[in-house]
């Protein structure tokens, strides 16, 4: 399954957000990669390259390829509703996505890795699709051999569920994904309205 492989720490210095997670480099250099450092001359962006940005920030924050990327923003124009919202309303019910929400994996590339790996079970069906849309309803339990991992354990343990939108029993590993969230309820930094606005053109 295809998946940005690359340096994480220069695309967080470059929007200067920890969008993998919490990372020591970007807390120590918070500017933009390159030989010049700070000091460089800012110049100023057109529109296109503000909304290509935030369309890439997005990307690499659900850990999504431009292929997919563009079919969920397809499937959003066509729903009823605004479609950036919409948008993100869909990248928000993946698996992947809900399984680093609900604290069993401690980012989204570990949850990634969890689902294909077949650790976890939705609504009793072993499901290794981390792409998977959840309806509102949907049981989502780890795997019963697989509850006694180690990262797991330790995810769970440092973590505790937010979101109005899902439910957790930190005992039997098992949520609930209760409904999709609605735009209020996503606290990720995204401008999507620049995304609806770069691919409308």
């Amino acid at each position: 399954m295809a998946r940005y492989t690359g340096p994480k720490s220069k695309i967080a210095r470059k929007f200067r957000e920890p969008i993998f997670g919490p990372d020591k480099y970007l807390t120590k250099k918070n500017y933009p990669p390159g030989m010049h450092g700070p000091s460089k001359r800012k110049r100023k962006q057109s529109e296109y390259a503000v909304q290509l940005q935030e369309k890439q920030k997005a990307k690499y924050t659900y850990g999504i390829l431009e292929r997919q990327f563009r079919k969920m923003f397809d499937k959003a124009s066509r729903m009823r509703g605004i479609t950036g919202e919409i948008l993100l309303m869909l990248c928000e019910s993946r698996l992947d996505n809900v399984v680093y929400r609900l604290g069993i994996a401690p980012s989204r590339a570990a949850a990634r890795q969890l689902v294909t790996h077949k650790h976890i079970v939705v609504n009793n069906e072993l499901i290794n699709v981390p792409s998977y849309q959840l309806k509102s309803g949907d049981k989502i339990e780890v795997r019963e051999k697989s509850k006694s991992m180690g990262v797991i354990r330790n995810s769970v343990s440092n973590t505790q569920v937010k979101f109005d939108w899902l439910s957790w029993d930190a005992a039997q590993l098992t949520g609930t994904f209760i409904m999709a969230p609605r735009r209020e309820q996503i606290p990720e930094n995204i401008r999507e309205q620049l995304i609806v606005e770069l691919y409308s053109k």
